[in-house]
């Protein structure tokens, strides 16, 4: 076919045929697939590196991953990729036994549930009932499930003490929650909670090492998916260039940064949903997605490592796995190699309210409550590291907390619809926006290969529309 003359009333090609907003997992996962499907693409990231919630350090001479670190069974599509792009896993170290510090007590035991006495019956009890509603709220449409307005009328704190759950059960849930959504029981809507339990195959497989999904990590760390898919878009790929202002037309999209304009057919937004609000629409967008973007705020979540000459825990037959209601690091694992002769690496989560309190602590601070948190549960030893670094997420300005979004009660009803919803040719992506394992580097990939497809359906209805006047592009 030939083309016709160009004619005053038709639009110019677009510079490229999709914008991608943000190159974490999601965003460079979208332009990754698009890149295989034929098309172009430009990204722009508004931070100076490439990875949203997945990021890298070295400490003492050893690899740790800051954000998201673990895979587990049901992860394929971050597995695939993985795969695609060369990095490699091994299995978290989990032989030996598990330890907690409760009420001043100091365990050990096996297996997932620790044993807080006589409430282990009751653990049992609230585990099961969750699980049990859980399954009843539809995946990737929490908004449809049987009661579902007076379920997200609740946090999950107060459906715990309207289920007369002992105190104990409350104190478990509470750290899986701070693990989870970075916050408290009271703060995250129950609806969301019960969603994010049955996208994410259960409690057990939510939480479990063995089998579930902390069961494996990257060899060369998941930051190196990030950066190698990065490497690949070359000079289609601009850090440090954050997206002001999305202009939409009948002929595509407007996409401009303080530096920089470019014209596309589609543009996929993979930002957390609180950062859709730093970004001007024009025309607004519908009141349900501005909304959303004020009621859906990040979690805050810190991560702490410490590294040690040797893991002296193992001699003692633990696993590094460890639990306390002290804080401020409240859950730990073991992060280093399996291999002997491989140094010893703790890794402990502070979340919810111990992270509010820690991220005003100066660096020295910090790293000695850290310590002292690990030498509660594995004893004087961990006190003397070689190396230490901790992540704070809440104090990342283009990431805001981690490691997902935390809507509180009354917020998933009205709000949920707009996660993923296009709005004309602009598609959303991020982890939160997947109806499977959303708030893990599985839901951020999946949510990218959904908006791809998306958008390939965008430039096909285009290609079609431009054949029928006589233009090839």
């Amino acid at each position: 076919m030939t083309a016709s003359p160009p004619s005053a009333d038709r639009a110019p090609a677009p510079d490229v045929d999709v914008v991608v907003v943000g190159a974490g997992l999601s965003g460079l996962t979208a332009a990754h697939r698009l890149r295989q499907f034929g098309a172009t693409v430009a990204v722009f990231e508004a931070a100076p590196r490439v990875g949203g919630r997945v990021s890298s350090a070295e400490v003492a001479g050893v690899h740790v991953d800051l954000g998201g670190t673990f895979v587990g069974p049901g992860q394929d599509r971050i597995l695939a990729l993985a795969d695609e792009v060369g990095v490699s896993r091994y299995r978290t170290y989990a032989a030996g036994r598990n330890v907690i510090r409760w009420r001043g007590d100091h365990r050990r035991y096996r297996g997932t549930v620790p044993p807080v006495g006589a409430s282990l019956l009751d653990v049992g009890r609230i585990q099961l009932t969750l699980d049990r509603l859980a399954r009843t709220v539809p995946r990737g449409n929490p908004a449809a499930a049987p009661q579902a307005a007076n379920l997200d009328a609740e946090s999950l704190g107060s459906w715990l003490r309207r289920s007369h759950a002992s105190p104990a059960a409350r104190e478990l849930i509470a750290i899986a929650g701070r693990t989870t959504w970075g916050c408290e029981p009271d703060e995250i809507s129950f609806l969301h909670a019960l969603h994010y339990i049955h996208q994410a195959g259960g409690l057990s497989s939510m939480l479990d090492t063995e089998g579930g999904a902390q069961e494996e990590h990257f060899v060369e760390g998941s930051h190196a998916i990030a950066v190698r898919l990065a490497d690949a878009l070359g000079a289609a790929l601009r850090v440090s260039a954050p997206v002001r202002r999305i202009e939409t037309a009948a002929q595509g999209v407007r996409v401009s940064t303080a530096d920089e304009t470019v014209t596309a057919r589609a543009v996929v937004v993979a930002v957390p949903p609180a950062l859709r609000g730093r970004i001007d629409f024009a025309p607004a967008l519908p009141p349900s997605h501005a909304q959303m973007a004020q009621r859906w705020p990040a979690g805050v979540l810190s991560k702490a490592y410490a590294v040690y000459e040797r893991p002296f825990w193992r001699d003692h037959d633990l696993s590094g796995q460890g639990l306390s209601d002290t804080g401020p690091v409240f859950i730990t694992f073991d992060a280093g190699p399996a291999h002997a002769g491989a140094p010893g690496v703790l890794l402990g989560f502070i979340g919810g309210v111990y992270a509010r309190e820690w991220d005003e602590l100066a660096p020295a601070e910090r790293a000695a409550r850290a310590l002292s948190s690990f030498a509660d549960l594995f004893g004087p030893r961990a006190l003397d590291a070689i190396g230490f670094i901790d992540q704070r997420w809440g104090a990342e300005p283009w990431v805001g907390g981690g490691p997902t979004a935390a809507p509180g009660p009354g917020a998933v009803v009205p709000y949920a619809g707009a996660l993923a919803a296009p709005v004309g040719s602009i598609l959303w992506a991020g982890t939160e926006t997947a109806d499977r394992w959303t708030g893990f580097m599985d839901g951020a990939v999946r949510a990218g290969e959904r908006a791809a497809l998306q958008a390939r359906g965008i430039l096909s209805s285009s290609s079609t529309d431009h054949e029928q006047t006589g233009v090839v592009r």
